[in-house]
């Protein structure tokens, strides 16, 4: 069997790469420019561009499964040009080549920000409302609006799934996204000052895997939440301080005092050519998705995310590994317990 996973070099894809090679699986490997994530590995490397048409065929063509993980992701409020020719436009460009080039299986992997993240307290499910109205992120809007061009596509045929993880932290991020950022600067003790709040995160192989088991015992057109465990930023940089040495932020700022400074902050970030962690667009998840239930995907794929000390222990180990850590002592094992 020949599955395809796009965006192969992002953290999902590498993830997602690494374990479908440990299975025997045959694996090709759509990379955009970036081939850091899979060198060494024996996989099918192919250079391509979601939002070019006429390559995804020629990727896709004899293909069993594909697996769309190629996305942008962005906590900014300007960015909606690129989010929609990636994450909307893309997406269509998927659907089609896997229609004309008869895929027997499209698993797309989406987001929880495509739910609403209201009321408060709500029990988020696969049937809570999707994120909707004026005030929708633009990142949440464009992951939205790729689902829609899925179930499109399933209406024209096409067998497909749609996971939707958490905040996904975890081993192999080369590219450091917004989350492995923040996690990489509480590591090395360089994040001034917390926000408060926390996300639901969830382990990056336990997403590849719930992938997976989804193309291939998920019942066509289903769609499953791949969640965590809710973490505090607090409690993360605590947890983080324990294993690596580096102090935390002693500092937490209200969320209303954060949302005044957002803009001061991305201005100064923009001026150092540091990213902006704190945006007015990563601020509002922070308060939402406390309570997400995995239910359905325990459920039908046997689904069952790890600890979240274990999680970050392995996390810390690959930034040492990688050299990407500047304070680092011996680690203790985690005591930490979170449910």
């Amino acid at each position: 069997m020949t599955v395809v996973v796009t965006g192969a070099s992002g953290h999902v894809g590498a993830n997602l790469i690494r374990i479908l090679l440990r299975r025997g699986e045959r694996a090709r490997a759509l990379v955009h420019h970036d081939r850091r994530a899979l060198e060494g590995l024996d996989v099918d490397m192919v250079q391509g561009d979601i939002c070019d048409p006429d390559r995804l065929l020629d990727v896709f063509r004899g293909a069993d499964v594909v697996y769309h993980t190629a996305a942008h992701i962005s906590i900014l409020m300007s960015e909606w040009g690129r989010l929609e020719a990636v994450n909307v436009r893309g997406v269509r460009n998927v659907v089609d080549a896997c229609l004309r080039c008869g895929v027997r299986r499209l698993v797309h992997v989406s987001s929880i920000e495509a739910f609403s993240d209201g009321p408060p307290g709500a029990v988020i499910d696969e049937k809570h409302p999707g994120a909707g109205g004026p005030g929708v992120l633009p990142y949440a809007r464009s992951k939205v609006a790729g689902e829609t061009a899925v179930r499109e596509g399933i209406a024209r045929g096409l067998d497909a799934v749609i996971v939707n993880p958490t905040a996904i932290i975890g081993p192999h991020d080369y590219r450091g996204g917004p989350m492995g950022e923040a996690l990489l600067r509480l590591a090395n003790g360089s994040l001034p000052f917390l926000v408060e709040g926390g996300f639901n995160w969830v382990d990056v192989p336990d997403v590849a895997e719930g992938a997976i088991r989804a193309a291939g015992v998920a019942p066509p057109a289903a769609q499953y939440i791949l969640g965590g465990h809710w973490i505090s930023l607090r409690e993360l940089a605590a947890l983080l301080e324990e294993i690596t040495g580096a102090p935390a932020p002693r500092w937490t700022a209200p969320m209303g005092l954060a949302r005044l400074g957002a803009p001061l902050i991305s201005a100064c970030s923009h001026l150092t050519g540091q990213r902006a962690l704190y945006t007015s667009a990563s601020l509002r998840p922070l308060q939402g998705y406390r309570r997400v239930s995995h239910a359905r995907a325990t459920r039908d794929l046997g689904y069952r995310p790890r600890p979240f000390p274990e999680t970050i222990a392995d996390t810390v180990r690959w930034l040492e590994e990688g050299d990407y850590l500047t304070r680092v002592r011996a680690r203790p094992r985690p005591s930490a317990s979170y449910s």
